[in-house]
């Protein structure tokens, strides 16, 4: 929603003879998240003729948005964001530009997430590319990639929610460095990361899996769960009941942790039942394989990579030797976890001309990994932008309580995002008076998208119209002076 208002703003460069006021946008799609921005901007052009002639007709903040929006495409968004590059490549050595509110530093500079405290929410924290990927092999969450994309900094805003999550597992794995007189809330194993969709939960995940793996601990990361329940081949084994996804189950999860796994020895040495392998059959001749004495768990993960008949059968027993880790702190991250609890897009026969939908739990890898009814640290974070319909709130498998709702940004977080996106991505820094415009404006925006989404959370999506008319009145019947005045009761 943020990056929406600042990209809008940066088409519309003040003119002498009209209102300094960023038009807002009014595609409904584009208030609630920027994935959107493409399919957007996309409809945008294919207006009917009747709708091209009001906007030049009507009032000025409509004729500053077409004249400017015409000088935009002209232009080129190449051609833009090829000179925003540079210019941010200029004031790259020029600290003096990353202030944050009230005159704070825009950028923490603690160095790493252990480090991170209450007096550190509120700014970004710099990361490095290549190092993300070396920490997080598994793939990146999508939101965090658009964000590098579009602001074209590697960095993330340090949330207080996120430091909860963190500090959570931190007083289990080393309680004493924790007072006893401390008010701290009581630590939970298992965590179910819910809220509205695009407010952080797959960001807070990886950060979490970023600060896990940075002190140490052995992380199985799943950053796309719902790969799980779609696509590849499925077989029905007949020993266990269940059905087998071979192709899911050969995912490398010795990209990052191999050096733990080397040194973990494997506990249980039963024979792995062999499947079906991915588009191969069975084996002939061969039920079983068994582990040799003194194997790793590396050993065991080799084995199902190898294998594709294994893949599976490792995969679960992989499940169960975590469990019996006691060297090393445990945790199991799963994102887009609510997949796990409806159907996924398999079907199994049952006449010539039906079929019956395969529950996510009847599949072999996610009933091994799904429960929470454990003593291991696991989180599971909904993805809403992979929507499976509405949950019930106490889920199957899972702890009750353990559901946590992530919140949308507080205006303090509000304040810092907007800061920074008018330092690096969408407002010319040179244009004093229009920034403060842009965040006067800006402001009496946000509060009202504030207010009216927190209603739509309790009351249903019908206040999404609400808050596109709402929206839509100011930038239309509302003069500079009035939104100003507005704004300054609102604050």
């Amino acid at each position: 929603m943020l990056r929406s208002i600042a990209k809008r703003a940066t088409l519309l460069k003040p003119r002498a003879d009209s209102p300094i006021i960023p038009p807002l946008i009014s595609s409904q799609s584009k208030l609630y998240s920027s994935k959107n921005a493409k399919a957007s901007h996309g409809k945008s052009k294919k207006g009917d003729p009747k709708s091209k002639t009001k906007s030049k007709t009507g009032g000025s903040s409509s004729s500053v948005a077409s004249s400017t929006g015409d000088d935009f495409d002209s232009a080129g968004a190449d051609d833009f964001e090829a000179a925003r590059a540079r210019r941010l490549v200029e004031d790259e050595n020029d600290p003096s530009l990353d202030v944050g509110p009230n005159g704070r530093p825009l950028f923490t500079s603690t160095p790493s997430l252990s480090l991170l405290t209450r007096k550190d929410c509120c700014s970004y924290m710099k990361f490095s590319e290549k190092g993300l990927n070396q920490v997080l092999p598994e793939g990146l969450p999508t939101g965090m990639v658009t964000e590098f994309k579009e602001s074209m900094r590697p960095a993330l805003l340090v949330r207080q929610s996120f430091l909860d999550l963190r500090d959570n597992f931190r007083r289990i794995v080393d309680p004493p460095m924790w007072s006893s007189n401390a008010k701290a809330p009581k630590a939970r194993k298992q965590i179910v990361l819910d809220g509205p969709v695009s407010c952080g939960k797959s960001i807070a995940l990886a950060m979490l899996v970023h600060w896990a793996r940075d002190e140490g601990w052995l992380v199985l990361y799943a950053p796309r769960g719902r790969e799980w329940t779609h696509g590849g081949c499925f077989y029905k084994n007949s020993e266990t009941g269940f059905w087998d996804t071979p192709i899911q189950a050969e995912n490398d999860f010795l990209k990052y942790n191999e050096s733990r796994l080397q040194q973990l020895p494997c506990q249980i040495f039963d024979p792995i039942r062999l499947g079906e392998g991915a588009g191969v059959g069975f084996m002939k001749g061969v039920e079983s394989m068994a582990l040799p004495e003194g194997a790793t768990l590396s050993d065991l993960v080799q084995m199902g990579i190898k294998y594709t008949h294994a893949a599976v059968g490792v995969l679960v027993r992989l499940r169960k030797e975590l469990s019996l880790v006691k060297d090393v702190p445990v945790l199991i991250a799963i994102d887009q976890y609510n997949n796990w609890f409806t159907f996924s897009e398999y079907e199994e026969p049952v006449t010539v001309r039906s079929c019956r939908p395969i529950h996510a739990r009847e599949l072999a890898m996610v009933n091994a990994f799904r429960s929470m009814m454990h003593e291991d640290m696991m989180v599971g974070a909904f993805s809403h932008s992979t929507a499976v319909g509405k949950l019930r709130l106490d889920l199957p498998d899972v702890p009750v309580g353990a559901r946590v709702n992530m919140p949308r940004y507080s205006p303090d977080e509000a304040a810092t995002v907007c800061h920074y996106y008018v330092r690096f991505a969408y407002v010319d820094l040179s244009l004093v008076d229009y920034m403060r415009a842009f965040s006067r404006v800006t402001w009496f925006v946000v509060n009202l998208l504030h207010t009216l989404q927190a209603k739509a959370c309790k009351k249903g999506s019908i206040l999404g119209g609400k808050l596109e008319k709402s929206v839509l009145l100011i930038q239309r019947k509302r003069s500079r002076d009035e939104m100003v005045t507005s704004f300054d009761a609102v604050k």
